[in-house]
């Protein structure tokens, strides 16, 4: 470090190596001692910044309305003591706090974040360190030390501070120098009914009484007295925890699915236990042993750090895997602290709702799966893997249920409504009793859904609708038995990719695509390619930041850009083909230039395959299509229609760019409405144009798998729908009751109206008209 020698230059000062131990080892004594929580507190402080050879040290603490309190300083005016308050991002020390990251700066005065508050007499000073003080996640508080030079801190006296910080975070909590209920948002925390809203990941309705997943381990000693036999003691417990992941690979329940759709499941554990071996995360933990600190003190320190950094990544693909690294780190703190805790999960009610911020895979393992009736989540994702394995359970879930710890208590009566993104906690008589309606009117709907799986899809007046799957894992295809679909219209071969850690080869690739074609026999199955980007992120793909992702580069655009991926990945379809059908969709075309180059990419590969292993191991015929999602194709028909065999309409996306629309704002997704007669305008202009050229048209969209949007498409002249598992009951059973005639004639009146929906209007004629719509 440098600082003033008093001539105005700086001079050179050693950084002492083994200062930290010893002030954290002086700090032991003092979080050991006797003294009321201010006490100790005050000590710490003159400690740190003897420590330091700083003229300041101050402590700020976390109060409620997101408000730092000075809470003790050496240094600084004792009068300014809880009497000193700063909003979070407010000066330097709220800087710190919003973004919970250290700040090191030899003249603090000149930052523009720089406030200066006359009642604590810091303008003798001018260079400044501050660290967030973690806990939880959560940041509590924040630790400053200040000198009057300016003084250049050294990285590693910033890394010291951040370890000192948790120690004093420890103290904080204890101690409860703020109570924790202060810190609590006052909405709903009186044991009154609570209706939360949030994203339903995974369809159903669960009714139980609240468990509260609460992974954290009481971490009691913080400071080592011999880091070796810290070392040896997480060596020992990483061995431990990967001989566990081990054991869940071999468990009967993964082995014994590992062929009907449980693939995906054990993908999942083997890309955990990839975790558990990943070396930046163990490096930190030794590192943080080296410091000073107990292994699960140093477990400990990682974890937050991971939590904190989680909570500024927008990345939604790393924030899950973030997840997965928090999972391993709790189930490190048990090995080293005890398995007590981790025991006691088993113990659940029989009607378990399990209530978290967030879950590993291997945490929802941990309960008994045949108690649990829904999962609810601050946090989560769709791609996430603890929902992944809870949709492969059949687990309800809903997830981004803001503030649900703080508002509801263990074993609280909750009921979850997974269709529609819903929580319900200490319902009334009155809301229990519809929800158990409903749940029983479910059953016997799934029940005659179930009945008609084998009935033809005919509509009354004779028509016949081919009904198909959507899929994108292993554990998606046995719903082709269960559904009585025809097969897969639209099998999205990204999932996978985004669910490893790196790109697959082209003979992992081949293996799953043939498992698939395996699963689904004599049906076909459409395989759509690489279609990332947007919302779908790859971990190992590292993209730059763009303002409108849903427009930018992604889909096709990405694998015409990359040729080597694509080729990668339709030399694997052709293998896996071998001998049957092969069907290749190619998604988000926007002009007929680019289907060309896709096409001319997948004939390079089929020479390519035939040439080096003979005729005999190519697919036994071949179909191309596109799918329209981008409206400028519609113009282009014409010119599309004699290059592909079929063509599938992604209404999702088409809708989203005729009405400009994001999708994924929550303030602008419902302003419009697909059954607008600007859509079924649409939808009956690309129909009109396919029929004429002889070209199978398709719809895989949401709108395809909702019975009353499907009534409107098979009045259209829609004969193909591709749909997830649970529309095609519905669907099915919707247009067994239709009279497509009476439909047809109804439905193009409407296209000429000024609406800005037509739904009510149509759900009338499905009335009048004994159309089964639910």
């Amino acid at each position: 470090m440098r600082t003033h020698d008093g001539s105005g230059r700086m001079a050179n000062v050693s950084y002492d190596a083994s200062g930290p131990r010893r002030l954290l080892g002086r700090l032991r004594d003092v979080m050991a001692g006797s003294g009321q929580p201010q006490e100790r507190l005050d000590k710490v402080v003159t400690l740190i910044a003897e420590s330091y050879a700083a003229e300041v040290c101050s402590c700020y603490v976390m109060r409620a309305g997101e408000v730092l309190e000075l809470f003790a300083t050496h240094g600084l005016l004792q009068s300014a003591v809880h009497n000193t308050r700063l909003r979070v991002g407010e000066g330097l020390v709220g800087e710190i706090a919003a973004h919970a990251r250290p700040i090191a700066l030899a003249d603090a005065w000149s930052h523009p974040a720089f406030a200066y508050r006359p009642e604590t007499g810091e303008e003798l000073y001018h260079s400044l360190m501050g660290v967030p003080i973690v806990r939880g996640g959560r940041v509590v508080g924040v630790l400053v030390v200040q000198n009057r030079e300016e003084r250049v801190y050294h990285e590693e006296e910033v890394e010291t501070l951040e370890t000192v910080a948790m120690v004093t975070a420890e103290l904080l909590t204890v101690a409860q120098l703020v109570n924790r209920q202060e810190l609590l948002p006052v909405d709903g925390n009186a044991l009154l009914p609570l209706r939360l809203e949030g994203m339903g990941l995974n369809p159903g309705v669960g009714i139980g009484v609240a468990v509260l997943h609460q992974p954290q381990v009481r971490v009691g000693r913080l400071v080592s007295e011999d880091p070796e036999a810290e070392l040896e003691r997480v060596r020992a417990a990483l061995a431990t925890l990967r001989a566990e992941v081990d054991g869940m690979l071999d468990d009967d329940t993964v082995k014994s699915h590992a062929g009907d759709g449980f693939g995906d499941f054990r993908d999942v554990l083997e890309t955990y236990r990839m975790f558990a071996e990943d070396t930046g995360w163990i490096t930190k933990i030794n590192e943080a042993i080296a410091s000073g600190l107990t292994a699960e003190a140093a477990v400990q320190k990682v974890h937050d750090d991971t939590r904190v950094r989680m909570a500024h990544v927008s990345d939604p693909y790393i924030r899950e895997r973030l997840h997965d690294l928090e999972d391993l780190a709790n189930r490190l703190l048990f090995h080293l602290v005890g398995g007590e805790q981790a025991a006691s999960r088993g113990a659940l009610p029989d009607d378990a709702v399990l209530v978290c911020r967030n879950l590993g895979p291997t945490e929802l393992l941990d309960y008994d799966r045949t108690k649990l009736r829904g999962l609810v989540m601050e946090e989560g994702s769709r791609t996430m893997h603890a929902v992944i394995i809870a949709r492969a359970l059949g687990i309800p879930v809903v997830a981004r249920v803001a503030g649900v710890l703080t508002k509801v208590e263990p074993y609280d009566p909750v009921i979850l409504d997974g269709d529609h993104g819903q929580v319900f906690i200490r319902p009334g008589d009155d809301v229990r009793e519809a929800f158990e309606k409903s749940l029983k009117h479910r059953r016997r709907k799934l029940a005659a859904y179930s009945a008609l799986k084998n009935e033809p899809a005919v509509t009354r007046d004779g028509i016949p609708v081919t009904l198909m799957l959507n899929a994108g894992l292993l554990m998606d295809l046995p719903h082709l038995d269960e559904t009585g679909a025809t097969g897969i219209g639209l099998y999205r071969t990204e999932v996978p990719f985004m669910a490893r850690a790196s790109l697959p080869q082209v003979e992992d690739q081949a293996q799953l695509y043939g498992r698939i074609l395996d699963a689904a026999g004599d049906r076909p199955v459409v395989f759509r390619t690489l279609d990332v980007g947007s919302d779908k992120v790859l971990p190992y793909w590292h993209g730059q930041p763009e303002d409108n992702p849903a427009l930018g580069w992604r889909s096709i655009r990405i694998s015409l850009d990359r040729p080597a991926i694509l080729r990668a990945q339709l030399r694997a379809l052709i293998r896996a083909a071998r001998g049957r059908e092969l069907r290749v969709m190619f998604p988000m075309i926007s002009e007929v230039a680019e289907l060309v180059a896709a096409r001319r990419l997948l004939d390079m590969e089929l020479e390519r395959e035939a040439r080096l292993h003979g005729p005999e191991a190519m697919p036994s015929g071949l179909k191309v299509g596109t799918m329209l999602e981008v409206p400028a194709l519609i113009w282009q028909l014409p010119q599309l229609l004699p290059r592909v065999d079929f063509v599938s309409l992604g209404s999702n996306d088409l809708v989203q760019f005729l009405f400009a629309c994001d999708r994924g704002n929550p303030k602008i997704a419902d302003r419009y409405d697909v059954l607008s007669p600007a859509v079924l305008r649409a939808v009956d202009q690309i129909a009109r144009q396919c029929r004429a050229a002889g070209t199978p048209l398709s719809i895989c969209g949401e709108m395809a798998g909702r019975p009353l949007e499907a009534l409107a498409l098979i009045a259209l002249g829609i004969r193909t729908l591709s749909m997830t598992a649970g529309g095609i009951g519905p669907v099915k059973m919707m247009l067994r009751s239709l009279d497509v005639g009476a439909a047809e004639d109804y439905v193009r009146g409407l296209m000429d109206l000024p609406d800005r929906s037509v739904r009510e209007k149509l759900r009338f004629f499905a009335q009048d008209h004994g159309v089964a719509l639910s």
